[in-house]
């Protein structure tokens, strides 16, 4: 994929793979920035299971605005329909990468436990408010 243009992004690089995505920096044309485009993998039978929940992913995770949680710009679909969501580039280490380094320092170790519990917090509130909205909903 790399070097491939893909609607109005480049794909540069391959950033990392899961059991279920693949993740690509690329250079959106038109606002001229990186950008991460989460793709499922090439070859991957996509049900419309598959494409349900990357809608329902890209939605969620759209809808959460917190400083420990990367943005989502949208979700779009290739000339050839294959389902992308298009989000902010962080340039950086991962932590994983951190991690693999050795032993983080104490104080830094803390700092980053707390980061990751705001951005969770962040995330359960919202998602626990949508559930409580919409039973309230069901109920009225």
């Amino acid at each position: 994929m790399v070097e491939q243009t893909i609607s109005h992004y480049r794909i540069r690089e391959k950033l990392g793979a899961g059991g279920t995505d693949v993740v690509h920096k690329a250079l959106d044309a038109k606002l001229e920035r990186s950008v991460a485009l989460k793709f499922l993998p090439a070859g991957f039978a996509v049900s419309e299971e598959d494409r349900r929940n990357l809608l329902r992913e890209a939605r969620a995770t759209s809808a959460l605005d917190h400083s420990n949680i990367g943005v989502v710009h949208g979700l779009e679909e290739s000339e050839d329909g294959q389902l992308f969501i298009g989000m902010q580039y962080y340039d950086g280490e991962t932590l994983a990468h951190k991690i693999s380094r050795g032993v983080i320092p104490a104080r830094e170790s803390l700092d980053l436990a707390i980061q990751i519990a705001r951005g969770l917090s962040a995330a359960h509130t919202h998602i626990v408010h949508r559930i409580v909205l919409a039973l309230a909903d069901a109920l009225c």
